[in-house]
């Protein structure tokens, strides 16, 4: 799967340019909260983009093992009933019947241990893909806060990181 890409230099040379050209102490200051602000918004987004990244090639290899725990079930049933013909035709004794038979639980249990972990990735890998989509909106908020000077747009993309930031830790435990 595609890794999600932060694209956010461009927002930080705007933002350092406005910084420069503050006009007013009280609004250089608040332009500085902005810009900090910002860059670590960004840097939390990139931290998620390459979380999530991670997660979903874990379950993709995840889905991959059970796949291949399922195919190598059916081939022990396949194997069981072949050694079941045998046995009713007098040629095998039933005791390689049960091997079978036993060798397919244990290969349950090992792909079904690879189902929850594959869930297990694909749910973090969603809240870490959200919380990337929060992070990006609030940078781009930011950017439009400090191009307008208006701070009740910077209040926003500061709620909105908030929110990107209970995805993230969610997607981390």
């Amino acid at each position: 799967m595609e890794e999600i890409e932060v694209p956010t230099e461009k927002l930080h040379e705007t933002i350092e340019e406005k910084v420069e050209e503050a006009i007013n102490e009280k609004e250089k200051g608040w332009s500085m909260y902005v810009a900090i602000s910002t860059a670590l918004i960004a840097v939390l987004a990139a931290i998620s983009a390459l979380l999530a990244g991670h997660h979903s090639d874990e379950a993709l290899i995840s889905k991959i093992s059970e796949s291949d725990q399922w195919a190598y079930y059916q081939a022990k049933g396949i194997k069981s009933e072949i050694k079941n013909l045998a046995v009713s035709m007098g040629k095998a004794e039933a005791a390689d019947v049960e091997k079978y038979k036993k060798d397919q639980d244990e290969i349950k249990e090992k792909a079904d241990k690879e189902e929850e972990e594959y869930q297990m990735h694909l749910r973090k890998h969603g809240l870490l893909s959200q919380a990337v989509t929060l992070f990006q909106i609030a940078i781009a908020i930011s950017a439009i806060a400090i191009l307008t000077r208006k701070k009740f747009l910077w209040y926003a993309s500061m709620g909105l990181a908030v929110v990107g930031i209970y995805f993230f830790v969610s997607g981390l435990i």
